[in-house]
This record gives structure tokens, C-alpha cells and sequence, in this order.
């Protein structure tokens, strides 16, 4: 019985094996989801609403729930926003988790019920969920214009608080060619790089920071500042070597932030201020 079992058992491991590898016929290929690859499946957006559904629903919506939570869905003066509300993220745009609080109304928050017929809900689902899809899918977000500010008033601001620093003929020359506005404008808002673990500080001076650490001895030892905090000080010198040191009463630490003027600008900018310098600044091509 044993020596009978064997050749079974090996007939059925190459039957199992030419079933593997017999090439199927493109009918029996399981079909490929539609739209593999795009953003919507990267972020799970599921399929897109009808584009008619969403216009009937917006039109729907703003007289009759535009006033309570505003007119694109993101809260008003006394209803929440509904793009990041749970039940209507939970709808699959049919209006099956919306619908029952839409005609019954939430009394106890202040909602009242309203008499729309089940097309109606679908539409306002479909709206919603459109809305929900715009404010995930960042990769359609468009910037709108920037460049809305005086560039007279730009560069009387200019001269009165960076060129201490900066030239618009010398390292700004030409800078709007370099940098579309809205990097431009980040540029001067926020020009520190931040650093993770791994990156290296920029070897530029312009943005790099440095410390001199004096200790009580005297010595003195000075370069690109690598630590900081209320204890501890670390620089790497001249040569490359790394030093750091527990602050002590005696020590005297001097730093210098070659941005820290920016940062202190960041807290005195009016949002004319910053339309007006950039569009001063997009002036110099």
C-alpha cells in the first residue's frame, strides 16, 4: 500500500505544477480594476459622483444649508463643517447615512428637518461627496494668484527693512526669474531649511548658524552650531571635529542667526506687507 501511495502523490504534485504553469486564456484572467494608479485609488477616493448630480446638489444645498454651514461645506456661523464630518464621510454618496438626518432634522443641535424627496438626498450626497474628494486629492489643488499686491509700497518696505542684508542688485538680482511666486514668497517667509535626521546643514553662510562657545578657562572654539538647548551646546569646528559641552554659568555662548532677522520679520508682517515686497520682488527679472 505504501509503494502504491507515492506514485499518486507525486502524479499530483506535477498535475499541480503544470496547472501553474499552463498560461491562462485572457478570458480567465481576473479583470484589472479601472483607474488602477491614479490619485484617486492612491488615496481610496473610490469612483468620482456624476458631475451632474454634484451641480444639482450644490445648487440644492447653498439656499438650504448654505446659511447654517457655509457655502462650500466647510462650517458657517452656527453649523460644523460637513466636507470632515464622520456621517458624511461614512456616505458613499447615495445619501444612506445622510438622508435619515436630513429629514429628521437634529432638534437638540438646532438642525431642522427638511422635506426633500430621495433624488434630492442623492444629490446632496453626491455634492458632498465631491467636496470631501477636493479637499483629500491635493494633487488637484491650483494656487491662485499671489501677485496681488502694490510693488511701489513693496520696495519702500524693501528699503526700510532688508537691505541691510539683501541687494536687489546684487544676490536678489533677477530672483523672479529664478523662483515662481509662490516659492518666491516662501522664500522670504520661511528661508530656514528645516533639517531631519540624515540631511546636512547648508554649507552657504547666508543661512547657517553659528555659535562661539568661551569657557571659563578662556579658550574659545567656534563654527557651525549643531546643538542647542538649555543645557547643552555642540559645534563642529574648522577642521571637521565635533565638540560639546554642558553649560556651565561660566561659559558664555554667542550665536549667530544670519535669518533671525526674517523670523523676526514673520511677526511683524500685515498681509499687505507681504503682497506688496512680493510683488516688489517679482519686478526683479
Amino acid at each position: 500500500m505504501r509503494t502504491a501511495i507515492v506514485p499518486l502523490v507525486a502524479l499530483s504534485a506535477i498535475c499541480t505544477i503544470a496547472a501553474a504553469q499552463e498560461p491562462r486564456s485572457p478570458e480567465s484572467s481576473p479583470p484589472k480594476p479601472a483607474g488602477r494608479g491614479v490619485p484617486k485609488d492612491f488615496l481610496g477616493l473610490g469612483t468620482a459622483p456624476d458631475s451632474a448630480a454634484v451641480e444639482r446638489g450644490q445648487k440644492l444645498y447653498v439656499p438650504t444649508c448654505g446659511f447654517c454651514h457655509g457655502t462650500n461645506a466647510t462650517g458657517g456661523n452656527t453649523g460644523p463643517d460637513l466636507v470632515r464630518s464622520v456621517l458624511v464621510l461614512h456616505d458613499d454618496g447615495t445619501g444612506a447615512e445622510i438622508g435619515p438626518v436630513i429629514l429628521n432634522g437634529r432638534p437638540d443641535k438646532g438642525m431642522p428637518k427638511f422635506d426633500l424627496t430621495q433624488d434630492q438626498i442623492k444629490d446632496l450626497a453626491a455634492f458632498f461627496l465631491s467636496r470631501s474628494r477636493a479637499a483629500a486629492n491635493r494633487m488637484a489643488y491650483k494656487i491662485l494668484n499671489v501677485v496681488t499686491g502694490d510693488p511701489a509700497a513693496g520696495e519702500k518696505y524693501f528699503s526700510a527693512h532688508c537691505t541691510e542684508c539683501h541687494s536687489p542688485t546684487g544676490d536678489l538680482a533677477h530672483i523672479a526669474s529664478r523662483f515662481q511666486p509662490v516659492a518666491l514668497q516662501g522664500r522670504f517667509l520661511y528661508p530656514r531649511i528645516r533639517l531631519y535626521p540624515g540631511m546636512r546643514a547648508p554649507s552657504h553662510a547666508r543661512s547657517q548658524v553659528t555659535v562661539k562657545v568661551t569657557l571659563p578657562s578662556g579658550a574659545t572654539f567656534s563654527g557651525p552650531l549643531e546643538y542647542l538647548d538649555d543645557f547643552n551646546v555642540a559645534l563642529r569646528d574648522a577642521g571637521g571635529e565635533y565638540h560639546s559641552w554642558n553649560i556651565d554659568p561660566g561659559m558664555k555662548v554667542e550665536v549667530q542667526d544670519p535669518l533671525k532677522a526674517h523670523e523676526e520679520l514673520l511677526k511683524q508682517y500685515s498681509d499687505q506687507d507681504m503682497h506688496n515686497l512680493l510683488a516688489y520682488l517679482e519686478t526683479l527679472k
